[in-house]
């Protein structure tokens, strides 16, 4: 083909390519079958929902190709795997249980064993021991032929100037002051709601001071409440309570006892053919003897001596508090009669 018919062809097409617009290649896309209203679109999606159309059955054209085994290695070895894991555990648990119930090596735990706890000790500040007012000097009255009666104890005091009285001899003092006892201010007292001053240990009666001296209330001396002497409260001396030495009651058992002598009587009493009772005051310490014996309730012609005499050589089972032996005050009546 020669130029000239090629620069014709090309002349005959420039009218046709200059009405061509930019966006003439989406025209094309548009093609007029694909315009469909949206109308039937609608109504054509309703029906394929109510009744789908039916597919042709899906033929599978692919065939399983054999590949090699990746597990080839291990294959026939799982039953050999699962009995030496069982053989290794059941051998470290036994070798465990061998080592801890070996003597052996429980001891050297317990002395390789350190507290994790840090000593404090160094950081404590270190507090004098508090000083045991135990003496429970309490005693007195105004030897009155009755015992003293129960009531309530008066007001704790570090000083003592007016003892407690339950039968009041001078009723119109030239200085009236309140009675007190000389008890350290933490000790356990017992208490008794009674307007009155008495020993609370002691029975209901008539009105007494007891058959002590020295002032106070009881069978003792020096101006406290109970047996003792002192300004405080039960037997002992000195002041405070209880002397160091327990009470029945409130947990604590009395003594019981195990061997007793017979008292022997007196000539002047013999001869006198004089009989009663005397009591005593005792103490039966942890080992069960008993101490600190006194007269509560004298006969007299020889008798006191001769109880005091035999029972110094009786023996007890002690008393006990919370599981564990200790001294019990108690009184004891010693009878002595003519056959």
């Amino acid at each position: 083909m020669s130029v000239e018919t090629m620069n014709h062809k090309g002349a005959d097409q420039g009218p046709s390519l200059q009405n061509q617009t930019p966006d003439i290649h989406l025209q094309r896309l548009l093609l007029a079958e694909t315009q469909v209203p949206w109308i039937k679109s609608f109504i054509a999606s309703i029906k394929e929902a109510l009744n789908p159309p039916k597919l042709p059955p899906l033929e599978v054209t692919s065939r399983p190709v054999a590949v090699k085994n990746i597990w080839g290695l291990t294959s026939g070895q799982e039953s050999r795997a699962g009995t030496l894991s069982l053989v290794i555990h059941v051998t470290v648990i036994s070798l465990l249980l061998v080592l801890g119930t070996n003597q052996t090596v429980q001891q050297k735990v317990k002395e390789t064993v350190t507290l994790i706890a840090p000593d404090l000790a160094p950081y404590v500040p270190k507090n004098e021991p508090k000083k045991q007012a135990m003496g429970g000097g309490g005693g007195g009255g105004d030897r009155s032929v009755t015992p003293p009666a129960k009531g309530k104890l008066p007001r704790v005091a570090p000083k003592q100037f007016t003892p407690p009285m339950q039968v009041v001899h001078n009723e119109q003092p030239k200085l009236i002051m309140e009675p007190t006892l000389v008890i350290q201010p933490d000790a356990t007292l017992p208490k008794v709601n009674m307007p009155n001053f008495g020993d609370p240990l002691a029975r209901i009666g008539p009105p007494s001071n007891g058959p002590g001296s020295g002032a106070g209330i009881g069978s003792g001396s020096g101006g406290g409440v109970g047996s003792g002497r002192g300004a405080g409260f039960g037997p002992g001396e000195g002041g405070g309570v209880g002397g160091g030495v327990y009470r029945i009651g409130g947990g604590v058992s009395a003594p019981t006892l195990v061997f007793k002598v017979e008292p022997e009587y007196s000539e002047e009493a013999r001869k006198a053919k004089f009989q009663g009772t005397v009591v005593l005051y005792v103490v039966v310490d942890e080992k069960g003897q008993p101490r600190d014996l006194r007269v509560l309730r004298p006969l007299g012609l020889g008798l006191d001596e001769k109880a005091i005499e035999a029972v110094t050589k009786w023996r007890f089972r002690p008393g006990y508090k919370d599981g564990k032996a200790v001294p019990v005050a108690a009184t004891i009546e010693v009878n002595f009669r003519l056959l």
